[in-house]
């Protein structure tokens, strides 16, 4: 019998599961908490293993001896030992598609409850039936303000969309690594120095992925270069920001505020958790990393996740549609999309 193992069983996958139920396959779930022996000792005799937030290392590749590819029911490949994987010869994939224009919304989403002070509102209606228009309240427009994108893939091209042709904002990005003209076809404004978007912007939302070049990209520097109106929102990954600086930050009024999706260390808590201070704040929005979870978005990665996981038990290429060099430098069982 055919066994795949997929971990964070707390996102449900009821299509993905029952799906290879049927087909009569073992699918094992184990808890997103759980530690890297009891998953050496899950994965030992796997076909397939689907992640989505787990640590895969090289300790667990190297026990599974008849792995045949790796699927992270997500986009972010961070938490896979990418390099142990192509040592050993198996695929990883991931779904890069499913939510770009969804994690957009979100984060739009996130930018607008900011900008209006949305959440204070409700909660203080909740608490006093009504509320008037005193200073404490007065928002801010979208129109005519500055958005600074970090990062101009296929989010990012959207959010730029959003605030630009639709809601009259001037928008600017930092990438590093994307072709300006192709910024500017996309509404982004090409920025060559990081600092002077973070300087200029009133809204600076992230939409980058996070590798060794990103991590705490935005850090004490980027976030005192930040207007103490401005607002920075954060639905890619949290070890992008350096955290700590941006609790500092926050908790000193130098920024006027924040929405976080993401987190380095997830969940997030009120107990023991480094960021728990967030939870006080009337000024930051905080979110369970769920930005992409729509019935749209999960329908679109319960199909693709099931397609390459049966490309890979069929025993053909497994198809990357990712443009990250990880997995573009694979040269073992896997086909590239053009995209």
């Amino acid at each position: 019998m055919i066994k795949i193992v997929r971990t964070d069983q707390e996102l449900e996958c009821p299509v993905i599961d029952k799906t290879l139920i049927d087909k009569g396959m073992d699918l094992v779930l184990l808890p997103d908490e759980i530690d890297e022996d009891a998953l050496i000792e899950a994965v030992r005799d796997a076909d397939l293993l689907l992640m989505c937030y787990t640590p895969i290392t090289e300790n667990v590749i190297n026990a599974a001896s008849k792995l045949k590819a790796i699927v992270k029911y997500g986009v972010g490949i961070d938490a896979i030992d990418i390099e142990a994987a192509k040592a050993r010869g198996i695929p990883v994939v991931n779904i890069p598609e499913y939510a770009e224009r969804t994690v957009a919304e979100g984060a739009f989403t996130l930018m607008i409850a900011l900008a209006k002070r949305l959440i204070p509102m409700d909660r203080a209606m909740h608490a006093n039936d009504w509320i008037w228009p005193e200073t404490a309240w007065r928002g801010a427009d979208i129109a005519g303000k500055t958005v600074g994108l970090i990062g101009a893939g296929k989010i990012a091209q959207s959010m730029a969309q959003m605030a630009g042709a639709g809601f009259g904002a001037r928008v600017i990005g930092y990438s590093p690594h994307s072709s300006p003209e192709r910024m500017r076809e996309n509404g982004i404004k090409p920025i060559e120095s990081l600092n002077q978007v973070m300087a200029e912007s009133d809204f600076v939302s992230i939409h980058c992925v996070l590798n060794d070049e990103t991590k705490h990209l935005i850090g004490r520097d980027q976030l005192a270069a930040m207007k103490q109106s401005a607002y920075l929102i954060n639905t890619a990954r949290g070890a992008i920001v350096d955290e700590m600086a941006l609790l500092d930050a926050l908790q000193n009024g130098r920024i006027a505020g924040a929405g976080l999706d993401v987190y380095s260390r997830e969940p997030l808590n009120q107990t023991d958790h480094p960021l728990r201070a967030l939870y006080d704040m009337d000024n930051v929005i905080l979110l369970p990393h769920l930005t992409f979870f729509t019935e749209d978005a999960m329908d679109r990665l319960e199909q693709e996740t099931l397609d390459r996981c049966f490309e890979a038990l069929e025993g053909r290429p497994v198809l990357v549609k990712s443009t990250d060099p990880r997995l573009r430098g694979q040269t073992k069982g896997v086909a590239f999309s053009d995209t």
